[in-house]
């Protein structure tokens, strides 16, 4: 299994890139984690416009045989220990796992529609960046869960 983190942004600064990989190097061998980014859709177009060309391009980037997982305000708020489980369900299934963080405008109609899940990290709007740290943070530490690794001490 692979998990594949794609976010709507310009390119990271170099210190979101050096702490996402700080957590990410950790990951197991049989469970990389990989980051990557497509440029914003341009501000010429209305937002609807621009949240629909932004999943495309998404969309473009995902195997149709990848579990689907948007990030979203709106989705379900988890503690580490389900995001662990989630983990585990995610491994178990065998499938590879894309994580999507949509856009300044949010996520298109059509990421919605194919995501398997809908993950919040808090009921906050949180900036891109941010995001990418918390997910990658979060996954090691389900990881760190799951090998009884003392890192979680919740």
């Amino acid at each position: 299994m692979r998990i594949d983190v794609f976010g709507v942004c310009r390119r990271p600064p170099l210190w979101v890139r050096d702490a996402t990989q700080a957590y990410t190097r950790r990951m197991p061998r049989d469970v990389p984690v990989a980051f990557s980014h497509i440029a914003p859709g341009p501000n010429s177009v209305s937002s609807d416009e621009r949240r629909r060309d932004e999943a495309q391009r998404l969309l473009k980037r995902i195997k149709p045989t990848t579990r689907l997982i948007a990030l979203d305000e709106r989705g379900v708020e988890a503690d580490s220990a389900a995001v662990a489980h989630w983990l585990e369900e995610w491994r178990s299934g065998g499938a590879d796992v894309a994580l999507v963080i949509g856009g300044a405008d949010g996520h298109g109609e059509v990421i919605f529609d194919q995501a398997q899940q809908r993950w919040s990290l808090s009921r906050l709007t949180l900036p891109h960046l941010l995001v990418q740290l918390v997910v990658a943070e979060q996954l090691y530490r389900a990881w760190s869960i799951i090998d009884g690794h003392p890192y979680h001490r919740g």
